[in-house]
């Protein structure tokens, strides 16, 4: 892959290959845009098949990043960091204490938090090598809660969107993924009186989900043919994708995971086929907003009440695809585009 190539396409500023042997380290850090403020983004530790697919990934997370921070009004940027190897790995320390090194090395640039595969107890460790990361114990912690509940606000504008009453009460909800934001996220759904289907690649979690809730289980390949009113993906990105898209049975998408369409042609897919979806940057803020709690020192009850205003958020992307004739992606796309630029005129007003 030509890396430049790969950061010019979509005006990455910077990007940082770290290796440490000694720790079995090997990390990338993605910066996208720094008009609002510092890039702030979650640091994913997975086993990419290839360098290439990690850089891939990164990429896409720090420009998605930048977009989340810009849409919820807040005064980040937009980055995230990769490392690449098995997130099971039980021994840590080291790993992410040459993380936290890497991280120090840009100097309040990027600030890292938890992500797939990784911990609060992860962060810790970040923390003894450098002061830019949130998301560690005793501050505002597991992002879980708040992004579930931020997801769950969203998925109710959803509803007044389609069928004009936001109550999820009977609606049949298809979860994939009830990891921490996908379990939170069926527990605020039950608790209004949701029907859940949910599926996960560990069996485990499918167990607690319908123990505790009295959910559905399926296949994970069966999650995307099942008849319901709302497809939530909180795993993995990229399955909203023209082999799945046939498939839906549903005429929502709104769930916590990141980068949900293969390509920006799956939102004119999904759109065709009469479907809404919540622009995934946009509905699992509350994650960002969790974090950011610690650098604008608010209270655990401000970042839920935050949170919850992606209600108001996603009624007005709907708002201007209507009347734009847009994709939902594409209102979304502008109205992040729209404050950054607005805040980078500022900033050059100051200096001229």
């Amino acid at each position: 892959m030509e890396v430049f190539k790969a950061m010019g396409e979509f005006e990455h500023e910077q990007v940082l290959f770290t290796r440490e042997p000694a720790a079995n380290y090997y990390g990338i850090i993605a910066i996208h845009d720094t008009t609002l403020g510092p890039a702030l983004g979650g640091t994913r530790f997975w086993n990419y098949e290839s360098e290439e697919q990690a850089l891939t990934d990164v990429l896409r997370l720090a420009m998605g990043m930048t977009y989340k921070a810009a849409v919820s009004g807040l005064n980040l940027g937009g980055g995230k960091s990769v490392i690449i190897g098995d997130p099971g790995t039980p021994r840590r320390e080291m790993i992410f204490r040459a993380h936290g090194r890497a991280v120090e090395t840009l100097g309040g640039r990027y600030i890292t938090a938890e992500d797939v595969g990784t911990s609060v107890e992860d962060m810790d460790y970040v923390h003894m090598e450098t002061e830019y990361v949130v998301g560690i114990a005793g501050r505002s912690g597991d992002p879980s809660p708040v992004t579930a509940y931020g997801t769950y606000r969203g998925m109710k504008a959803c509803a007044l969107e389609v069928y004009g009453d936001d109550s999820l009460k009977g609606k049949a909800v298809a979860v994939q993924g009830v990891g921490h934001v996908g379990y939170y996220l069926c527990e605020n759904l039950a608790a209004e009186g949701a029907k859940l289907i949910v599926t996960d690649i560990h069996q485990g979690r499918v167990d607690r989900a319908v123990d505790d809730f009295g959910a559905e289980a399926v296949n994970p390949d069966a999650i995307y043919s099942v008849d319901a009113d709302v497809f939530a993906p909180c795993a993995l990105g990229a399955i909203v994708n023209s082999k799945t898209i046939p498939q839906l049975r549903v005429k929502i998408i709104a769930g916590a995971a990141n980068n949900q369409l293969e390509t920006q042609h799956d939102a004119k897919a999904v759109q065709e086929r009469g479907i809404l979806y919540a622009p995934d940057y946009v509905i699992n803020a509350g994650g960002l907003i969790n974090v950011y709690s610690e650098l604008a020192d608010w209270t655990t009850d401000r970042s839920k009440r935050k949170a919850g205003e992606i209600y108001q958020t996603l009624l007005e992307v709907f708002e201007l695809a209507r009347e734009e004739k847009l994709t939902t992606a594409d209102a979304a796309d502008r109205i992040a585009e729209r404050r950054i630029e607005k805040v980078g005129q500022l900033h050059r007003s100051r200096i001229s």
